[in-house]
């Protein structure tokens, strides 16, 4: 049984995985925001290549992924201090300077690889690997779907397409053979030593603006920031997960509130009234009428009111639509809408019982705390492929 799963190719992994919708290098922030509020995933991939029709011919070989964008990307660029005044002018920036400036968070790997060195790669940084995989469109059909594309269409090249392979998949294919790993998906995180003590934090009454540079490392690192009180002890947190079910809107609250009402805003169901009512005046103190008028944002009850005849109050799993600009997909919603509270264990936990628990919830991470809430650590994906390396390596 260990030699099956040491057999196994990167392929295996992406059998069923939909091919990705790419941009070109030549795009604009504009162009990105509108691609993912159209897409069914959080991110959209950047690639050196253009596939609009008017470049048919590009070779595989010609076509690199140089990166993802997702939209917290976006967000924190529309935070910085030189894109207040003007989001609207921010927009028209090629979408390159949105690309993380760490070398290797996009590797290519053909379907061959091993599943070993698909886990290497995410160990030494990783984060997505793009993998080509074959698709059926051919000449005229081929054709007909590109001229018909949107801006981030499935990219297609001599009948190639591509997928991304994340470290949720290998965890979820590692938990699907986890009676090959004898006793170590039982041993505790502590025993087996993969609580990292070092994570990101912001106070609770700190402002929401201070933690932007934050936010965007736990963008690269697939992690979260803890809001802590004066204390230490876990309040809850604002994830790159939860602000990817927000729109570009979100970017006028963290510029006007503290952490802690951040928190309220990104809530499920849309943001309080009275926040919205002192995210608007914030906004006119400082000055920030471009803010002001290029994003509308609409409180949750305005969105109760207006969104069906439904009277239902919002439950944690009912999805509530936003309008604006542009509108992500009611069924992106629903499967990515999520509250800021914090995912939780203790040292005690099971690796297993974290594995799930990090799945069931579509994070990369779960943190760790005490009895009293006092925060011991986080443990991420990357923490347990690093044991399961450490075990396949013996098989072998």
């Amino acid at each position: 049984m260990a030699a099956r799963l040491l057999a196994f190719e990167v392929a295996d992994l992406c059998l069923g995985k939909p091919p990705l919708r790419a941009l070109s290098v030549s795009a604009t922030v504009g162009d990105a925001l509108a691609a993912l509020k159209a897409a069914e995933d959080n991110s959209v991939s950047v690639w050196n290549c253009d596939h609009s029709k008017r470049n048919l011919s590009a070779s595989y070989e010609e076509c690199v992924c140089i990166g993802k964008v997702c939209m917290v990307d976006i967000i924190c660029y529309l935070c910085k201090e030189e894109n207040l005044c003007s989001p609207a002018l921010a927009l028209k920036s090629p979408v390159s300077v949105l690309l993380s400036k760490v070398n290797g968070l996009v590797r290519h790997v053909e379907p061959s690889s091993s599943l070993l060195e698909a886990i290497d790669l995410i160990l030494q940084g990783a984060q997505n690997l793009v993998v080509p995989i074959k698709s059926n469109n051919t000449g005229y059909s081929k054709r007909k779907q590109l001229l018909k594309s949107s801006l981030s269409s499935p990219m297609i090249h001599n009948g190639v397409q591509f997928c991304w392979l994340t470290q949720e998949d290998v965890i979820r294919f590692l938990l699907n053979s986890i009676g090959l790993f004898s006793t170590i998906p039982t041993l505790s995180i502590d025993a087996l030593g993969i609580i990292s003590p070092e994570f990101l934090a912001v106070g609770y009454h700190s402002p929401a603006s201070s933690a932007i540079g934050a936010i965007s490392r736990a963008v690269v690192d697939q992690t979260s920031m803890a809001v802590v009180d004066d204390y230490g002890t876990l309040i809850g947190e604002i994830s790159p997960f939860a602000l990817a079910c927000c729109d570009e809107t979100v970017a006028a609250a963290i510029t006007t509130l503290s952490a802690g009402d951040l928190m309220a805003y990104i809530d499920c169901g849309g943001p309080p009234e009275e926040i919205v009512r002192v995210v608007e005046a914030r906004l006119k103190e400082r000055n920030l009428e471009g803010m002001l008028e290029e994003f509308v944002i609409e409180s949750s009850s305005t969105i109760l009111s207006s969104s069906s005849s439904d009277e239902e109050l919002p439950s944690p799993t009912r999805t509530l639509s936003r309008s604006g600009r542009y509108s992500r997909s009611s069924s992106y919603s629903a499967r990515m809408v999520r509250r800021a509270e914090a995912i939780v264990c203790h040292p005690r936990s099971s690796l297993v019982a974290v594995m799930i628990q990090a799945i069931a919830h579509r994070v990369n991470y779960i943190w760790v705390i005490e009895e009293d809430c006092s925060v011991v650590g986080i443990v991420t994906f990357a923490n347990m492929l690093e044991v399961f390396r450490e075990k396949l390596e013996s098989m072998i």
